[in-house]
C-alpha cells in the first residue's frame, strides 16, 4: 500500500498545486452553506437535514469534475504509459487516486461540520442520525469517484469522461425513484441497485452493513472494471 499511497500524495499536490481542489471546495461550502443558513435563519430550523439533501445531489456535479482526469490526462499526455510501467501495480495506481479524491471529498464534508457544531450548540442535534448522514455522505462519495475513475480510464477526453461519469452516477442517483412505474418483482432490485436509496437508511441514523456492503460492492466492482480497462490499453 506504500506505492498506493505515495500516488495519492502525487495526486493530491496536483489537485492544490492548480485552482480545482480550491475552486470546487469553495463552490461546494459556499453552496451548503447557503442551504443550511437558509433553513436556519429564513426556516428556524436547527438541523443538518438541509446539508445531508443537498450534498447527495451535488457529488453528481463535483465528483465526475474530480475524476475527469484521473486517466483520461495521462492517456491524452502520453504519461499514462510510462506510469504504469513503474514498478507499481494497476490496482496500486487506481486504489491511490481513488484515495486521492476521497481525501479532497473527505475535507469539503469535514469543513461541514462546523454546520453540526452550529446546530449543537443553539439546538438538539440528533447525533444517530448526524453520523449516519457523514457516513453515508463518505461512503456515497467514495463510490461515485470510483465510477467516475472508471469512465476516466476508457476515454483521453475529460469532457467525455466527465460526460459518461455524471450519466453513470445519475443513473445510480435515479434508479430506486422510478420503482412506481416498473412491476412489482422488479422494483425491489432497482431500488437495491439505488445509490440514495442506502444513502437515506444510514440517514435515518440505523446503521445497517446492508448498505455499507453495497457501497463496497459498487465501489470494488468500479475498481475491476477499471482495471480491466487499463489492462486493454495498447502494448
Amino acid at each position: 500500500m506504500r506505492e498506493a499511497w505515495i500516488l495519492a500524495r502525487k495526486e493530491l499536490h496536483a489537485y492544490f498545486d492548480s485552482p480545482v481542489a480550491y475552486v470546487v471546495l469553495i463552490l461546494f461550502l459556499g453552496i451548503t452553506g447557503w442551504f443550511f443558513s437558509n433553513a436556519l435563519f429564513l426556516e428556524n430550523t436547527a438541523s443538518l437535514r438541509s446539508v445531508f439533501e443537498i450534498v447527495p445531489f451535488l457529488f453528481l456535479f463535483f465528483v465526475p469534475a474530480l475524476t475527469m482526469s484521473t486517466f483520461a490526462e495521462e492517456r491524452r499526455s502520453g504519461t499514462l504509459e510510462l506510469l504504469l510501467t513503474l514498478p507499481v501495480r494497476d490496482w496500486q495506481v487506481i486504489v491511490g487516486k481513488l484515495s486521492a479524491v476521497a481525501v479532497l471529498l473527505g475535507v469539503a464534508i469535514g469543513c461541514t461540520l462546523v454546520h453540526a457544531v452550529a446546530v449543537a450548540s443553539i439546538g438538539d442535534l440528533d447525533f444517530g442520525a448526524a453520523v449516519g448522514g457523514y457516513l453515508g455522505l463518505m461512503l456515497l462519495g467514495i463510490t461515485y469517484a470510483a465510477v467516475g475513475i472508471l469512465a476516466s480510464s476508457i476515454t483521453r477526453n475529460q469532457i467525455v469522461a466527465f460526460i459518461v461519469g455524471f450519466g453513470i452516477i445519475f443513473a445510480l442517483f435515479l434508479v430506486d425513484k422510478v420503482t412506481a412505474y416498473v412491476p412489482g418483482s422488479l422494483a425491489g432490485v432497482l431500488q437495491y441497485i439505488g445509490a440514495d436509496f442506502h444513502y437515506r437508511n444510514l440517514l435515518r441514523g440505523v446503521i445497517d452493513t446492508r448498505d455499507a456492503l453495497y457501497y463496497v460492492t459498487v465501489t470494488l466492482l468500479a475498481g475491476l472494471l477499471t482495471a480491466w480497462s487499463l489492462a486493454r490499453r495498447p502494448e
